[in-house]
């Protein structure tokens, strides 16, 4: 029931990021969900051998280059996924910071409460 609900947390977080910059967008409710579970998904598989290979980019950067690997995951699948859009890279790098954002504050509010009901 929490990986459910994570993941509609997950697609309303990105149903905010079009309102929030513009060269996002999202056409559906149902593609903002598929969008969420590949993005879990990418961000469970590739991300991590990303990082890895990206290691002494990212020590030299102190951590920034972390930022550039959200984008392009972000990008990667709005390049998969259709009615999700991203302009250009660097619309990306923002979107995927906001999406963070957005997503870690609902589930803050929202995920909090069902684990003091547990």
């Amino acid at each position: 029931m929490r990986l459910i609900l994570t993941c509609l947390i997950n697609a309303a977080a990105l149903l905010a990021v079009p309102y929030l910059i513009h060269s996002v967008s999202v056409s559906s409710f149902a593609a903002a969900l598929l969008a969420a579970l590949v993005l879990g998904l990418v961000n469970t598989l590739i991300r991590p051998v990303l990082l890895l290979l990206t290691l002494p980019v990212t020590m030299l950067s102190l951590g920034l280059f972390i930022f550039v690997i959200n984008g392009f995951m972000f990008w990667l699948v709005a390049q998969l996924i259709d009615g999700f859009h991203v302009a250009s890279f660097w619309s990306a790098v923002v979107g995927a910071l906001l999406y963070s954002v957005i997503s870690w504050a609902l589930s803050t509010l929202l995920l909090r409460n069902s684990n003091a009901n547990t």
